[in-house]
């Protein structure tokens, strides 16, 4: 190819998905001389990939490939086995996906990272972004023939911004002519981007796959790494990276932000891949030709004697057998061809609950039978929810049933009302079929209750000070909840009203305006704080206020109320 957020677990990463797959999805047999997914090594240009200390694996190299010497500036951030937090996730992910739909290549994510770390370093250095595109273009060297393969612009500069020659683009270094056939979405936007880390580590992985191959087998892994790049230091180098990273693990760093990494001096290169010679066909010379003898006088044909007697006729030859019919050759097997809705396209659930019924979908053969078996990817992304899962995952992998549904289970609501996408993706051997689900998550209702009972006892003259109400949702606090508390009575219907004028003289009342010499009986309690707590102003009666049971409303914006019975008695008489 040169011609080819882990969800970061503290970090919220921008777009979902995990598990999006090529749409050339094939296992057919790579070639026997297949172009190299990287076009291998030569002198780099400054804005190269290559123009960077890549590293390697220590393994038994030439010196000047083992023991590069670069400035110490150029050292990949973290050392071997630092890898940036969303990089690290593109390589699990991709992982997860090839699993998913080639489980018996055993695609390791290790295998993928000592690739990126060869090829961009991970793509330290150009400003690696969570959603897996980067600040800076990756960009190799110009394939103009300069020391190694000549390679005439494939995709009018698209990827590589050169309209004459082709170079490696992106963290995986894929030449823009292979990208075209293995090309893949590893992040579930709808695009296939060779500079984005996910799609390309997903790219990467269904190229190394190909041809049904089983990469824990040693010999089948050694040659899907010289597919990559036809070069024997190339191959040690990649596994040892893998081996570090499988044996010594991993420690997760930040993405680095883009620096301008010097070019180092030239202390010998790795091989480029000499390409196959393609075979010279030469006209032979024409000999010159010998004189040709002088032709001999044909004899003329004597003339025909006429017939004495007419001709008998001749026996009418047999009818021939007819053939037998040619057996008609086997259709083709039906392919996936659809995806499909299964019940409406919106999806709703209030804050912190599951979804009551799963989201479904149906997958349909090109001979319009369903598609049993079919793997099927649920992603959750564009999500404002506070974490809409399934479980601890925003993705799943499931597999349709006889009739070519699938059905995503256990998804539920994150903490807060807000909006979300659901994708749902399945995988032919040539496309790649999504529908899309718009997920709703509304807010939980608010409930206001007072810890006791809800009667409020108080003595004319006096006052009520300190009660205190909490507000939740979905069992848990509500903090900036803003209310009112007023005095209020029923109305000839049984509804609630606020009091009447000439029932206020004589009830309870709150005080406010100037100097709080105004009685008021609707007030704005302060908003709720962290922990749901609302305390109410002071009530007060006075020494007029008529003995009796009144009622104090607590409503909130959304209409939901609470209802206090305050029952004042009269105030003890006076002993003698």
């Amino acid at each position: 190819m040169k011609p080819l957020h882990r969800h970061l677990v503290n970090t919220s990463r921008k777009v979902l998905c995990t598990a999006a797959l090529a749409a050339s999805l094939t296992t057919a047999a790579v070639a026997t001389t297949p172009s190299t997914a990287d076009a291998g090594e030569s002198e780099p240009s400054p804005d190269s990939p290559q123009a960077t200390d890549r590293g390697d694996a220590r393994l038994d190299l030439p010196a000047p490939v083992a023991d590069p010497q670069v400035p110490p500036t150029t050292t990949a951030p973290g050392g071997a086995s630092g890898i940036p937090g969303t990089a690290l996730d593109a390589y699990k992910r991709a992982e997860l996906s090839v699993a998913a739909a080639l489980p018996g290549c055993k695609l390791p994510w290790q295998l993928l990272a000592g690739i990126g770390r060869v090829e961009s370093v991970h793509a330290s250095g150009y400003g690696l972004k969570p959603d897996g595109s980067t600040d800076k273009p990756i960009r190799g060297p110009r394939l103009d023939g300069n020391g190694y393969a000549e390679v005439r612009d494939t995709d009018q500069g698209e990827w590589d911004a050169d309209t004459s020659y082709d170079r490696a683009v992106g963290p995986m270094q894929f030449i823009p002519s292979t990208w075209k056939k293995w090309g893949a979405d590893g992040n579930g936007d709808t695009k296939r981007d060779p500079n984005n880390i996910y799609d390309a580590a997903l790219g990467a992985g269904l190229y190394l796959c190909a041809g049904d191959r089983d990469l824990s087998d040693p010999a089948a892994l050694d040659r899907a790494i010289l597919s990559y790049n036809n070069s024997r230091e190339y191959v040690n180098t990649v596994l040892g990276y893998m081996k570090q990273y499988k044996d010594g693990g991993v420690s997760e760093i930040p993405n680095p932000p883009v620096g301008n990494y010097p070019t180092p001096p030239v202390t010998g290169t790795l091989p480029t891949p000499t390409p196959p010679r393609q075979p010279v066909t030469r006209p032979m010379p024409n000999p010159t030709p010998a004189p040709s003898k002088p032709a001999t006088p044909t004899t003329p044909a004597k003339p025909t004697t006429p017939p004495a007697e007419p001709s008998k006729p001749t026996t009418p030859t047999k009818p021939t057998t007819p053939t037998t019919p040619t057996t008609p050759t086997t259709p083709p097997a039906a392919t996936l061809a659809k995806v499909e809705l299964v019940g409406a396209s919106g999806i709703t659930a209030e804050a912190g609950s599951a979804f009551t019924a799963a989201p479904k979908v149906k997958a349909l053969l090109s001979d319009g039978k369903p598609a049993k078996n079919q793997v099927v990817v649920f992603v959750v992304g564009d999500d404002t929810t506070g974490a809409t899962r399934f479980g601890t995952s925003d993705s799943l992998v499931v597999r349709t049933d006889d009739q070519g549904i699938a059905a995503a289970p256990g998804l539920k609501a994150g903490a807060k009302a807000g909006t979300f996408t659901l994708r749902a993706t399945a995988y032919g051997s040539v496309n790649e079929y999504t529908v899309t689900f718009k997920g709703t998550v509304t807010a939980a209702p608010v409930v206001l209750a007072r810890k006791g009972t809800e009667q409020l006892d108080v003595v004319v003259g006096k006052s009520l000070t300190g009660v205190e109400l909490f507000a939740t949702a979905a069992g848990q606090p509500v903090a900036g909840l803003k209310t009112t508390a007023g005095l209020v009575e029923k109305d000839e219907a049984g509804k609630w009203q606020p009091v009447k004028p000439e029932a206020a003289a004589k009830g309870p009342y709150f005080k406010g305006g100037k100097d709080d010499a105004e009685k008021l009986t609707v007030i704005e309690p302060a908003a709720t704080g962290a922990d749901g707590k609302l305390v109410l102003p002071e009530l007060f009666t006075a020494p007029e206020t008529l003995p009796g049971t009144y009622h104090l409303r607590i409503l909130t914006a959304e209409g939901v109320a609470l209802v206090l019975e305050v029952k004042v008695t009269a105030a003890p008489a006076p002993q003698a």
